[in-house]
């Protein structure tokens, strides 16, 4: 059995001493390139390692690189998946993301990475991860407040014709009203309901009227006298006195019904004394 320890020499060798020391030097670089052909194989087979064998078998024992360790490839993986989610979300022209693209591009190989190298990688695409999301945050923003814009206009594009319409709808009742006002049952119906309403004059009261505006305009609101120039149906001289009720007097029936009731109130009293004056001089 031989021994690993070098032999303990005197301070003058004998020539046996000289032989054993040259053959544990032997047995010594033996062992050495044993370990070298080794470390090759770790390179093929194992994860952990990589050794660069030189011309120097010490230098082959020595040169061990340690790759990406769990937790730095735990990380590195992390950070691609979020960095892929970000690239998905990022689909658009509006942001750049091409050297985002590029990092995990590289940071995919980070099993075949030494370890500091892996882990620099990593925080290299963590940074960019985190540039383009302000970048797609803000730019997201832009978007939700463009279509929040586009939303509010078109509410109140609708709610404008929305309005539109009801004025529309409001107006064309309101001219079928009028224009049913303007005829003569309406005209009759107008003069009873203010009669009653404003004066109290019952229906002996609204027979003496009847006969009295029958007689000036047939309750024809567009009726004029061309020699006075008496206009409406209470034939008003000048029309234009009917003014003091509305705007309208010319082609509203209740605006001039209006105004005769009260001239007929202030003049004669009520419509049987209008008429009975009528029928006497043939005017009131």
């Amino acid at each position: 059995m031989t021994s690993d320890k070098l032999p303990l020499l005197t301070p003058y060798p004998r020539p046996n001493h000289v032989r054993r020391l040259r053959q544990e030097r032997e047995r010594r670089r033996g062992r050495i390139g044993i370990f070298a052909s080794a470390a090759v194989g770790i390179v093929a087979i194992g994860g952990g390692t990589v050794a660069f064998a030189t011309e120097s078998p010490a230098q082959s024992e020595a040169a061990q690189t340690q790759l990406a360790t769990a937790e730095t490839a735990e990380k590195a993986q992390d950070v691609i998946d979020s960095a892929n989610a970000l690239l998905e979300r990022a689909d658009t022209e509006a942001v750049d993301a091409s050297t985002l693209t590029g990092y995990v591009d590289y940071l995919e190989g980070y099993e075949s990475m030494p370890d500091e190298v892996a882990v620099d990688a990593a925080e290299k695409t963590e940074a960019e991860v985190a540039s383009v999301t302000d970048d797609m945050t803000a730019y997201e923003d832009e978007q939700a407040a463009l279509e929040k814009e586009k939303a509010e206009q078109k509410a109140r594009e609708k709610q404008q014709a929305e309005e539109a319409a009801a004025a529309e709808a409001e107006a064309a009742a309101a001219a079928e009203a009028q224009a049913a006002a303007n005829t003569v049952e309406g005209a009759k119906a107008s003069a009873r309901d203010i009669m009653m309403s404003t004066y109290g004059w019952g229906d002996d009261q609204f027979a003496c009227l009847d006969s009295l505006w029958t007689k000036e305009s047939g309750w024809n609101y567009q009726a004029s006298n061309p020699s006075s120039g008496a206009y409406g149906i209470p034939q008003s001289l000048p029309g234009s006195k009917m003014a003091t009720v509305a705007d309208d007097w010319e082609t509203n029936a209740t605006t001039q019904v209006t105004w005769g009731l009260d001239y007929i109130s202030r003049a004669y009293g009520v419509p049987c004394s209008a008429w009975g004056h009528s029928q006497a001089v043939n005017w009131y």
